[in-house]
């Protein structure tokens, strides 16, 4: 089914970035509002893609990482995740992200979600999500802002995780919910 295309009923005066980093670039736009009147509008504005990557083994098992979450103040629980730069295949992310992260080796990445917009009012961040299979093992390499836990569980363990909401991130969930029913 074709949705209905729509024009930008936004126009925008002037942006000032505010705020950049080697990540994120936070922007604050002077624009007409869709009913006419003068509005500011604050974008996050992202360098890298996200990308997440659910590696399943013959047994039907998965991996999470654990790690505390500086924004939310909590641990928490999730798939292997990363961000994608400029000039590296989403794929290849994917790959080098669960290495990292876990250790794990994979023969086989499948795309499963892509372009999925992660915060639409806010920002521009997107992510692509993979199933890794063909799975061997190798020693971790976390990035130093990283301290990890990682946990071996059946998928169908990790997919009621992210139903009950003991997994919060949302890239997690989305993978772990797309997941559901299929047969790898």
């Amino acid at each position: 089914m074709n949705l209905p295309q729509h024009p930008n009923p936004w126009q925008t005066l002037s942006t000032r970035e505010t705020y950049a980093n080697p990540w994120i670039r936070v922007r604050e736009d002077q624009v007409l509002k869709p009913t006419g009147g003068p509005g500011i509008y604050g974008v996050v504005e992202y360098k890298n893609i996200a990308v997440g990557v659910i590696p399943i083994d013959e047994e039907g098992h998965t991996w999470l990482v654990g790690q505390w979450r500086y924004c939310h103040g909590r641990y928490e629980w999730e798939i292997p995740e990363g961000g994608c730069p400029a000039g590296e295949a989403p794929a290849d992310t994917a790959k080098r992200e669960l290495h990292e992260e876990t250790g794990i080796v994979a023969t086989t990445i499948q795309p499963l979600l892509s372009g999925i917009q992660l915060s639409n009012s806010t920002s521009n961040e997107v992510c692509n999500i993979f199933i890794a299979t063909g799975l061997t093992h190798a020693e971790a390499q976390p990035e130093d802002t990283e301290e990890l836990t990682v946990l071996r569980l059946p998928l169908t363990e990790a997919i009621q995780m992210a139903r009950d909401g003991r997994i919060r991130d949302s890239i997690s969930v989305l993978a772990l919910l797309a997941v559901d029913g299929r047969k790898f």
